[in-house]
């Protein structure tokens, strides 16, 4: 099949070789990252996604710090791996920090009570949507990612280091940078046991 669409979700794998070899500045990067993210689709056009782009020093004082939180919690015999992963992490040119505003949530409850228990939900599927916007949109310019989730262990001191409003709430991290390293081959389950297709023909014979 030819299709941008599917070339761009082919050429988006997760990469944790991460170097700085790009072309792009730290100014045209935010530009992608903030536009990929406006341009993602939310219910009701909430538009609750909210994203904090660190480069350079900024991102590699978040992966201190959160590999300072994790030192507390993980034994010392046991942490030389997770330690290699914050390094691996900061080697690159950023990170995203991906966030989603509870007073928006709060406020669709308030404005439409009906469906208040799903829009908890809604911010859920408007943050995913986010991240792979935004990993897509790397991917086209040649950059490498990967989608991590340490939260709530780096919630409060990435909180307090770059400010983040209160109620903000930390869905997702993703180092950027550029590809050190190729990949494997990516394995797919069988479709048999993941689609279900049915037309009118189908429908109507039983």
């Amino acid at each position: 099949m030819t299709n941008p669409t599917i070339a761009t979700l082919q050429k988006r794998r997760t990469q944790y070789a991460l170097g700085r070899n790009v072309s792009l500045s730290n100014a045209e990067l935010e530009a992608l990252i903030k536009e990929a993210i406006r341009l993602t689709p939310s219910s009701f056009n909430s538009q609750s996604s909210r994203a904090v782009i660190l480069f350079g020093e900024a991102s590699e004082k978040f992966w201190q710090l959160t590999e300072d939180a994790l030192r507390a919690i993980v034994p010392a015999d046991a942490f030389a791996p997770t330690e290699a992963k914050m390094k691996a992490f900061a080697a690159g040119v950023g990170t995203v920090l991906f966030y989603e505003d509870q007073d928006t949530v709060k406020g669709l409850q308030e404005n439409f009570p009906l469906y208040a228990d799903a829009f908890p939900t809604f911010s859920e599927h408007s943050a995913g949507m986010a991240q792979i916007s935004v990993w897509n949109a790397l991917a086209d310019a040649g950059l490498g990612a990967s989608l991590q989730h340490y939260s709530p262990i780096a919630d409060e001191p990435a909180a307090k280091a770059f400010n983040v409003p209160a109620s903000w709430k930390l869905r997702a991290q993703m180092p950027f940078g550029s590809h050190e390293a190729g990949f494997n081959d990516k394995g797919f389950i069988a479709d048999e046991g993941r689609f279900l297709t049915y037309d009118n023909a189908a429908i109507a014979a039983e």
